[in-house]
């Protein structure tokens, strides 16, 4: 059975952060610092990830991932990047 991941990235130098969801979070995390061409994500690296919560199904990882898009999930994302 797949797994998938949510994850949080944060790029201290630029004070920014991603949030995205995958089944392979070590490439997805490579693609993010250092293989894509074009993007969001390369006008901010490097990008350290923060944060990670794991989903049986690609269904309820993209329903975690639009909550953390959402006005109480970036409170949630500002919160751990405050304990940084």
């Amino acid at each position: 059975m797949e797994e998938f991941v949510v994850y949080i990235l944060y790029s201290e130098k630029f004070n920014k952060n991603y949030t995205g969801y995958t089944s392979n979070l070590i490439e997805r995390f490579k693609s993010h610092n250092f293989i894509e061409t074009k993007g969001y994500t390369i006008k901010f690296r490097p990008w350290e990830v923060i944060h990670v919560e794991f989903f049986s199904s690609k269904s309820k990882a993209m329903k975690r991932e639009k909550y953390l898009k959402s006005g109480i999930g970036r409170e949630f994302i500002k919160n751990l990047i405050s304990k940084l």
